[in-house]
């Protein structure tokens, strides 16, 4: 018989994963910018995201990042939701 997944660990576990990423990304944009377009343009092939470059503030950063955790929070808990429910 497999274990359920406790939602909270799980939403908890990707929100954490997911704002250390967002926060890193953004401090990569705010010291180097045109070395990070380049690797995300080597990431997402063939896509030219310089085009869509902007400056970044410090505020813009914590927003964002705030934001991912919360899309996090409920994207992990809906997954383990759903895989208690199906499996």
């Amino acid at each position: 018989m497999t274990e359920k997944l406790s939602a909270k660990r799980v939403s908890l576990s990707l929100a954490i994963v997911s704002g250390i990423i967002s926060l890193i990304c953004g401090l990569l944009i705010a010291i180097t910018p045109q070395a990070t377009v380049k690797l995300f343009g080597a990431i997402f092939h063939g896509i030219d995201i310089s085009q869509i470059e902007k400056s970044v503030t410090f505020g813009g950063i914590i927003l964002g990042t705030i934001e991912i955790i919360i899309i996090a929070l409920i994207a992990g808990w809906l997954f383990a939701v759903t895989y208690n429910r199906i499996r």
